[in-house]
This record gives structure tokens, C-alpha cells and sequence, in this order.
């Protein structure tokens, strides 16, 4: 398979996120013409977007910690917020109320999305408290979510490989990456442990997929970005001059444009003069492309 790096990282956002998180990058959207990138910061909450061929950059914010902001096909976004999911229109920049998975659960908050080809939105739970097993995996069907993992104090992913027949999910806290049999329908089947990060390399944050079916995760307190095969063997390992990488995206006309979001939150004031650059938007070119975006298929 190929090898990815191509160009050192370089900082093309010096944002200073608290929580940066959820990458995706769009080919075109209502706010401005030509491609651009859309991530969240959790804790401002707040719903970034960056255009690399103008250096525009834009930000709405939220009512509520967003954990992700990902595209439909009407030309909203559906936000993940912590009162549950929302329809999100940026030219207007409201939010309207689409579904609660948990309601009576005030602890807890969403935690990165993932479309897949066939336009299901697939979705994380966690407790904010980051002490109870209450956050799950759910399928979102347009009108319900239903519960597809079971619960962990923090999910992370999800994310469904290119052929489809994979759906990959993180127990963050538990340093475990899971690969899951899925079904045409959605149902998800059998799981199996596809990675465990060793003690002291990081925690498992969120992933991705490119086209050649590898799995990339950023890792938080690890500095750095891996990549692993389809049968969860280690490829490629890319540092970054930050401690908390949160998840990967890949942009740009050709999808050859890696971007990282990360995060100060973990940080002292001593931790951030050592890591001046935690929280900034980071790029660099690889080798291999990323899958083009998926929009998701709402009910009219």
C-alpha cells in the first residue's frame, strides 16, 4: 500500500481550540464557492470552517458543546450537539431541533459522526463527567437512533470502510479501536478488537478512512497520527509538535490534504508555554487519497 507522508505539517489555522474536533471537507457549500473544511471546537462551542484557497475563515456558535457538524443533502448540516442531534443552517445560522437519543441522561453529550456511502449518520455518546459507561454507537435513521455498540465512558469514531461491510468504533478510554461485521441494512454483527494502543502511547481519538480501505487515528496525549492497514497492522506514524491529536481529514481538489484538528484542553498554563501550537488547524500534502464526502440522506 502506499506510503502517505509527503510534506511536514504545518499550522494553516492558529486558532487556539480548546476541543478541535470533527474534520470534513466539502467539494462546495452554501457559504462561500469552491472547497472547504468544517471541524467544531467542543468546548466553545463553536462550528469552523476554512476555505485553504482564499485563507477565509468562518465560525458560528453553537447553543451547546457540538461534537460534530456534518453535511445533508439539502444543503444543511446536522450538528451533534449535547441536547441531542440539529439541523444546522449556516446562512441563517440557527438550529433546529431534529432528535434526542438520550433523553433524561444530562451527562452526557455527542461525540464525533461519520456518514456513510449510503448516507446514514452514524454517531458517538459520551459521559462529559468522563466517569460512567454511558455512551454508546447509534444509527440514525432520520427519525430515531438506535443503539448499535455497547456502552463506554467515551466513544469515539465511528467510521464504516469503503466496501461497507466494516463498521470501526473507539472506547477511547479503554485505548481500544473495534472493527464490526455490518450488514447492508445497518445491522452491525459480530466485533473483534482491531487495535489496543500500548500504555503510554496516547488515546484513541477519532477516525478515519481513505480509499485504500486504512484505518488513520489521532491520538490524544500521543503527538502523533496513525495509520493502519485493513487488518489493523501499523503502516505509518506521522508527529505532530502538539500532545492532543483529535482526528484526521483529508481535502483539497484531489483529497491529498491531510488536516488535523487538536486541542489545548488538556493543558496547564505551563503545558501550553511548552505546546504554543495546541489547538491550531494543522495540513500537509500525503500520497493517498481520502474517500469523496457523503452527504446525509434526511427525510423530506
Amino acid at each position: 500500500m502506499t506510503q502517505v507522508q509527503l510534506g511536514e505539517p504545518r499550522v494553516v489555522w492558529d486558532l487556539g481550540a480548546t476541543l478541535g474536533e470533527g474534520p470534513v471537507w466539502l467539494d462546495s457549500d452554501p457559504v462561500g464557492s469552491g472547497g472547504a473544511l468544517w471541524f467544531v471546537d467542543i468546548k466553545a462551542p463553536a462550528i469552523h470552517r476554512y476555505d485553504p484557497a482564499t485563507g477565509d475563515r468562518r465560525s458560528w456558535v453553537a447553543p451547546s458543546p457540538v461534537g460534530f457538524c456534518l453535511p445533508a443533502a439539502d444543503g444543511s448540516f446536522v450538528a451533534g450537539l449535547k441536547t441531542g442531534l440539529a439541523r444546522f443552517d449556516p446562512v441563517a445560522g440557527t438550529f433546529t431541533p431534529l432528535h434526542d437519543p438520550e433523553p433524561g441522561m444530562p451527562d452526557n453529550r455527542l461525540n464525533d459522526g461519520h456518514v456513510d456511502q449510503q448516507g446514514r449518520l452514524w454517531f458517538g455518546t459520551m459521559h462529559d463527567p468522563e466517569d460512567e459507561a454511558t455512551g454508546r454507537i447509534y444509527r440514525y435513521d432520520g427519525a430515531s437512533a438506535i443503539a448499535v455498540t455497547d456502552p463506554v465512558i467515551v466513544s469515539n469514531g465511528p467510521a464504516v470502510s469503503p466496501e461497507g461491510g466494516t463498521l470501526y468504533h473507539v472506547d477511547t478510554l479503554g485505548s481500544t479501536i473495534y472493527a464490526a461485521e455490518l450488514a447492508p441494512d445497518g445491522t452491525v454483527g459480530e466485533e473483534r478488537v482491531f487495535v489496543r494502543i500500548a500504555q503510554g502511547g496516547g488515546f484513541p481519538d477519532g477516525v478515519i478512512v481513505d480509499a485504500e480501505g486504512c484505518l488513520w487515528v489521532g491520538l490524544f496525549g500521543g503527538g502523533q497520527i496513525r495509520r493502519y492497514s485493513p487488518l489493523g497492522d501499523l503502516m505509518e506514524t506521522i508527529p505532530l509538535p502538539v500532545s492532543a491529536i483529535t482526528k484526521v481529514a483529508f481535502g483539497g481538489p484531489d483529497r491529498r490534504t491531510l488536516f488535523a484538528t487538536t486541542a489545548s484542553v488538556h493543558l496547564d498554563e505551563e503545558g501550553r508555554e511548552r505546546e504554543p501550537l495546541a489547538g491550531h488547524l494543522f495540513a500537509l500534502p500525503v500520497a493517498v487519497a481520502g474517500l469523496p464526502p457523503v452527504r446525509i440522506a434526511l427525510p423530506s
